[in-house]
């Protein structure tokens, strides 16, 4: 079986967040980037497959020179090869085009996605690339166990979950359920010397234009003061609820 796992190289969640041109772009500088959480649990489920099936695991991602790093981290992890897709990855569509040649290309039975990244949050990427390539899709998937051209693939729903079967090739938009937080992989010293005798590829992007872009970004507004009330003073209690915060 030959495993897909598109990988996000997103910022750190403790990371310091600016803009800069206008608040139009992502200013990079002092941040950290890591492997997108939800793509980490697919990749972690990926290398089950290989260790438990013997699969062969493939990562991608859609980005530039910066990237690398968390690419090496994923064959460090247990990825056997890479490839890095050297376009910038603003547009939802743009990306999904990239990947699903990649995916044509390289015939693979499974393409294993994070549901959404980190940093835009669109949650759009692994659908188009099944709308683009005609494959099966489950999102919001929490399960999955593969037996020979049949994979049965449980997903999160409102109020409980579902388990459907399908048949490859399929693309699931991953979770955490894939695996536990517990069961994620570190990398040791001897898969970071390994990651560096593995093939990572660099591949040119296709023609497709962007079909959108980024006018503006805007943070949160800071949060008010708090106010401090004398736990005798019941009144200004209720008064700042009813009346300031409005929520009685």
């Amino acid at each position: 079986m030959k495993i897909l796992v598109c990988i996000s190289h997103v910022p750190d969640t403790t990371s310091k967040i600016n803009f800069t041109n206008g608040d139009s772009e992502f200013d990079t500088n002092g941040v950290q980037f890591v492997i997108n959480p939800n793509d980490e649990f697919g990749l972690t489920r990926a290398i089950w497959f290989k260790e438990q099936q013997g699969a062969n695991v493939t990562v991608v991602n859609v980005g530039g020179a910066d990237a690398e790093a968390t690419l090496r981290k994923a064959l460090a992890i247990g990825a056997d090869e890479a490839i890095r897709i050297n376009a910038n990855p603003t547009d939802g569509m743009f990306v999904a085009k990239q990947l699903a040649e990649v995916i044509k290309s390289g015939s693979y039975d499974l393409v294993i996605a994070g549901k959404e990244s980190l940093d835009y949050n669109g949650g759009m990427v692994p659908g188009m690339i099944a709308g683009l390539l005609g494959y099966n899709f489950v999102n919001a998937c929490v399960g999955i166990d593969v037996n020979a051209n049949e994979a049965k693939v449980t997903r999160e729903i409102d109020g409980g979950k579902e388990t459907i079967s399908a048949s490859l090739p399929l693309i699931i938009g991953g979770q955490k359920g894939l695996v536990e937080e517990k069961d994620l992989r570190i990398p040791n010293m001897r898969g970071i010397m390994m990651a560096r005798t593995k093939a990572l590829t660099l591949v040119e992007p296709t023609g497709d234009a962007t079909s959108t872009k980024a006018v503006k970004f805007e943070k949160p507004a800071a949060k008010s003061a708090v106010k401090l009330v004398n736990a005798d003073n019941l009144d200004e209690l209720i008064n700042l609820l009813h009346n300031e915060a409005k929520v009685i």
